[in-house]
């Protein structure tokens, strides 16, 4: 298995981004991302109850159709609270570009993200379609990545090459997102792009797998938005033999799992105004719920992130926070360990002396900067 650091699409696979004048100051604010070839596609999203138009749009493609062509994705506004007209915009935009590709708005899967209750400027969309489809090229990832970002301070992104069944399949993957970060998804849009050859039902069993422990194991604020999706999508370009189980999809999984993890990552060390990276380590819990409750517990503490910030071994915050999760501890059993606070990785290890399982949840210190980002951000 090969690790990039960047960006690199798979066979198949196209890209661009451009400035459609949704955001100001001429920002890349449009992604587009094509398959030459039909797709296979599987997509998580948000638990919030109030979900995005988009995402409404998407999940009613996804029950109608089982292969996709495309992805367009906007940053600068969400498409969230504008009822119906929201969803009118949204399939105005998917239309628009079927017919400017040449297949039905149901092949097409639309995202968005930035500030919640104003309505789609679709004609501004619409306007720059012709220019993002001529722009498409598989070099193009590199606009397209940035065109995702909101307040992100630079691209998420990560490619993996792994040999199955002696095809070289790729995955590559890229992310958004610093702010209103929490678990089951965050203000987050993760997109994972493969030439891998698999069963529909096989690759949304991996995508789950690999968010599990990835995505819905960070928080930066405890704040869940309305837009946060991770999807993906699988052309069998490779031509490697159908991954359906066996080794060959634990192979799949292996290499999905890392990229969603890293990318994760990419995202709390981006948070909003953060100067710390903490992962927070429970272990010998009763069960992984159990453990993932307590870390959580921990990362969410705005007393305990404040006193990372400070540097300040205020270790009894922590205590707090696991004893305020709910989960049923002793005083006795309770043992914490923290790494030297000066640094600017940290690392929280609290063992409940319950049982044999553990969780590993990722956040950051909570800075005067994110107070500042926050109030300021419309």
């Amino acid at each position: 298995m090969k690790i990039y650091k960047k960006a690199v699409l798979p066979k198949g696979f196209k890209a661009n981004g451009i400035a459609s004048g949704i955001r100001k100051l001429k920002k890349l604010d449009l992604a587009l991302f094509y398959s030459v070839v039909p797709a296979k596609a599987a997509c998580l999203f948000t638990a919030n109850k109030i979900q995005a138009a988009p995402i409404q749009i998407s999940k009613r493609c996804l029950k109608e159709n089982k292969k996709f062509r495309a992805i367009i994705v906007n940053s600068g506004n969400a498409n969230c609270l504008t009822g119906s007209a929201g969803l009118r915009d949204a399939e105005e935009v998917s239309r628009a570009l079927g017919n400017a590709l040449g297949f039905k708005k149901k092949s097409i899967l639309i995202f968005s993200t930035g500030i919640i209750g104003k309505r789609l400027p679709v004609h501004k969309i619409k306007k720059a379609i012709p220019g993002l489809i001529a722009g498409l090229s598989a070099g193009g990832i590199a606009k397209a990545k940035t065109a995702i970002m909101t307040t992100d301070t630079f691209a998420k992104e990560l490619t993996v090459k792994l040999d199955i069944a002696g095809c070289s399949v790729t995955l590559c993957g890229i992310a958004k997102g610093a702010g209103m970060i929490a678990p089951e998804l965050a203000t987050m849009l993760g997109f994972i792009f493969t030439d891998a050859n698999i069963t529909q039902k096989a690759l949304l069993k991996a995508l789950k797998i690999a968010v599990a422990d990835s995505f819905n194991c960070i928080t930066v604020d405890g704040c869940m938005s309305t837009n946060d999706t991770v999807a993906i999508l699988a052309n069998a370009a490779c031509g490697n033999s159908l991954i359906d189980t066996g080794r060959h999809f634990a192979l799949f999984v292996k290499a999905l799992s890392l990229i969603c993890l890293e990318l994760a990552k990419m995202i709390v060390r981006d948070a909003e105004g953060a100067t710390k990276f903490i992962r927070v380590t429970v272990e010998r819990a009763k069960n992984f719920s159990e453990a993932k409750k307590a870390a959580l517990g921990i990362a969410n503490s705005n007393l305990f992130k404040a006193a990372v910030y400070g540097e300040n071994p205020n270790f009894g915050r922590i205590a707090a926070a696991v004893g305020a999760s709910g989960v049923d501890l002793k005083e006795k059993d309770l043992k914490i360990k923290v790494s030297p606070l000066t640094k600017k990785e940290i690392d929280v290890c609290v063992s409940l002396n319950r049982g044999n399982y553990s969780a590993i949840v990722y956040t950051s210190d909570l800075t005067p900067e994110y107070v500042k980002i926050n109030a300021e951000y419309n």
